[in-house]
């Protein structure tokens, strides 16, 4: 697709502050779009990730999460305004396009495609482990191929069947959450368990203080939390699917403070209050660790089922997300063309369906080959989602300019405090990238940005030449019809 048919494919769409008609069935109502931004915030970052953030800054790790939740809520209400003003499933790709420049726009969909396809690796293989929790004869690699088979099944019928699976995993995730919580409240407040004795408020400061690894070692976790929240950015994606997207996107982000401050700092303050931080290690749950302290020994295989529909839930999500990003960039000629189709479904079945192939080979490199280059890769997945919170930022305050001048009408949805709030939230990603560079076990994160960045480069410059061979092969026909016009004109002249 050439420049020209990519402004004709816009003109189509715009009326500044409508939802354009992109082809898709509107098929996500608000219950479901609400599951999907709280099954974003919560993932396997919280029900395993988070011991090794407390094992490095104790209980000061609330204080982590209150301030990165802070900023993924800044973040969320810059994307609420951009969707507010064109709410389009290509989302933050299509707004780095129209505000940044076509190159930012090619870069942040193929970076959040590969995002996605690297994170469904990983969690299809994780889901995969941990099937062998419960059966350890089942091998890892038949699990991995029914999960993805029967996820892409899934996504192959319809957007509604996808966002109403979406909606009883996050239901799995939320009811394990508040459960832990009301059992640990019991055990502090009544006493009942064996861990009732101990249980208490003051363990969150009576080991070393609320900062025992100083306030340095809380600095140092900041990049574990942020990675624990990488794909809040995705109700952005069902933009162009939700069914009433002024109504329910908005519901959706206003909803990130109270999600965070229940299901991470409530739920941590509980966990923490019932088990000291020392017990915690990397690699251990800290829900496991609860169950464990409090005597409830179904606990480790409830967690084990939670943390399993956690990685299916992602998959899923990394299905959905990669097939609108591919045909996102192939209306904007910057894909492949057959990209653009459709199903009779309204499913952008041709991007999905080259996803999970790669997913379905990565799993088998994975199973093969699970040395450092395999997890090179990997870690490129925590950088490549943050430069999607990047992009977002940086859109919303050109948008802003934009508005100010004059140039744009504004959003219905108005983030708070901004333009400063967006410039905080950008300097605060600044310091998490820094603070990754100078952790020897972050630094691994930025090593594959730098070829990855290479290969956009190339990638965007044949693209480039492609687009200039079509308006050059186009060059002599128009030539000729204006030639001939001209000649016409001209013996007209003559006879008058």
């Amino acid at each position: 697709m050439t420049s020209v048919q990519v402004d004709k494919h816009r003109d189509g769409n715009e009326a500044a502050g409508e939802a354009p008609e992109e082809g898709y069935q509107r098929g996500l109502g608000n219950r479901q779009i609400q599951m999907i931004a709280i099954g974003g915030a919560i993932g396997t970052g919280l029900f395993l990730g988070a011991g090794k953030a407390i094992s490095k800054a104790g209980p000061s790790i609330i204080l982590a999460y209150a301030i990165v939740g802070l900023v993924i809520f800044l973040i969320m209400r810059a994307l609420g305004e951009l969707l507010m003003y064109r709410p389009v499933s290509g989302s933050f790709s299509e707004y780095g396009r129209e505000f940044l420049g076509p190159f930012i726009g090619f870069v942040t969909g193929w970076t959040y495609w590969l995002f996605w396809v690297v994170t469904g690796i990983t969690e299809v293989t994780a889901a995969a482990t941990y099937v062998q929790y419960w059966n350890k004869g089942i091998p890892q690699w038949a699990s991995a191929l029914v999960f993805t088979v029967a996820l892409f099944g899934i996504n192959l019928i319809s957007v509604k069947i996808f966002g109403e699976l979406e909606f009883w995993f996050s239901m799995v995730k939320v009811t394990a959450i508040i459960g832990m919580i009301l059992i640990g409240l019991g055990v502090i407040t009544l006493g009942f368990s064996k861990a009732g004795d101990t249980a208490s408020f003051t363990l969150l400061w009576s080991h070393g203080g609320f900062f025992p690894k100083g306030i340095g070692g809380t600095l140092m976790t900041l990049q574990i939390v942020m990675f624990a929240f990488l794909a809040v950015e995705l109700v952005g994606v069902t933009a162009g699917e939700a069914t009433d997207p002024k109504k329910v996107l908005p519901k959706a982000i206003n909803t990130v403070p109270w999600r965070i401050g229940l299901f991470y700092i409530g739920a941590l303050i509980i966990i923490l209050s019932v088990v000291s931080w020392t017990v915690f290690k990397p690699g251990v749950s800290p829900f496991v660790a609860a169950f464990q302290r409090i005597g409830l020994p179904a606990g480790a295989g409830i967690v084990n089922f939670v943390v399993l529909t956690a990685a299916l839930s992602s998959a899923n999500s990394g299905m959905y997300s990669t097939g609108r990003m591919l045909r996102d960039l192939a209306l904007n000629g910057q894909g492949p063309k057959f990209f653009t189709k459709l199903s009779k479904n309204g499913l952008p079945t041709w991007g999905t369906g080259l996803s999970v192939a790669l997913m379905l080979v990565g799993v088998y490199i994975n199973y093969q080959w699970p040395g450092d280059a395999f997890n090179y890769v990997v870690s490129f997945a925590t950088i490549s989602g943050m430069w999607a919170w990047i992009v977002i930022l940086l859109s919303h305050l050109r948008y802003r300019a934009k508005v100010n001048r004059g140039e744009l009408p504004p959003s219905d949805f108005r983030a708070p405090g901004a333009p400063f709030t967006t410039i905080f939230a950008l300097a605060f990603i600044a310091m998490v990238i820094v603070m990754m560079g100078v952790d020897p076990d972050a630094r691994i994160s930025l090593y594959a940005a730098p070829l990855w960045a290479i290969v956009m480069g190339v990638g965007y410059l044949a693209i480039k030449r492609r687009d200039a061979a079509a308006l050059a092969a186009t060059a002599p026909a128009d030539r000729g019809a204006k030639a001939g016009g001209a000649k016409a004109g001209g013996t007209k002249g003559t006879k008058d």
